[in-house]
């Protein structure tokens, strides 16, 4: 793919994504940080359903930590993981009122040595907490990337470097998102959404849906819902 395609790409995208952002409710950095934290193998509505009982309740390092594992438990329950996940947050709480005053720190290095913490949640954190220009790879941008042909790659950390050194850098703050959101909603994993897709005819994807696989699709989740 050459790189008048790929700027093309992302500028229809960020056309039809004009708020591309996290779908994790947050307000402070901290905040954002255990909701990611929260998501891992677990949907960005279910953990803002958990996240809306604890915040109010407790959303400092201090707060997490007074309410202890057992507590915390009690809020998180929903989640997949959710024992795992306790454990790491009240760990991780303690790094950052030892080592960082309760403030989440901003290098990756830094991030990465908390509890619970790997590269993708680090660079979600750095991009959408600090606006440091980091594409964090999820099994939507992994899926994306792939399948357009935008940067191909058999692990996560090889689509991430080449989405580093091809992505345009006007768009590069928020390729992240507008590649999330386009695979959360369009370039679904099953039946990508082809017909309506606004990429459609710039991605290299060789096996498209055609109308009426996507029509065939729309009625079977029509029948789901009801």
């Amino acid at each position: 793919m050459n790189a008048e395609k790929r700027r093309l790409i992302f500028e229809r995208l960020a056309a039809a994504i004009p708020e591309p952002t996290t779908e994790l409710k947050h307000s402070t950095p901290f905040e954002l940080l255990i909701a990611v934290v929260l998501s891992a193998q677990a949907t960005d509505k279910g953990v803002n359903k958990a996240t809306a009982r604890l915040f109010p309740v407790a959303n400092t390092p201090e707060a997490i930590l007074a309410l202890g594992e057992e507590g915390l438990k009690e809020y998180i329950k929903t989640i997949n993981l959710y024992p795992t996940k306790a454990r790491n947050i009240i760990a991780m709480c303690r790094v950052l009122l030892e080592k960082h005053n309760g403030q989440v720190p901003q290098t990756r290095e830094e991030l990465m040595a908390l509890p619970g913490v790997g590269r993708k949640t680090a660079n979600v954190i750095l991009n959408t907490a600090f606006d440091q220009h980091t594409i964090a790879v999820d099994t939507h941008i992994f899926r994306v990337a792939n399948r357009t042909r935008l940067a191909t790659g058999k692990t996560v950390l090889e689509v991430e470097r080449k989405l580093e050194r091809t992505v345009p850098r006007q768009y590069f703050k928020n390729a992240h998102h507008l590649l999330i959101l386009h695979g959360r909603y369009t370039c679904v994993a099953r039946k990508p959404k082809c017909p309506i897709c606004p990429i459609a005819d710039l991605c290299e994807y060789p096996d498209k849906t055609s109308e009426e696989t996507f029509a065939n699709s729309q009625k079977m989740v029509g029948t789901i819902k009801h």
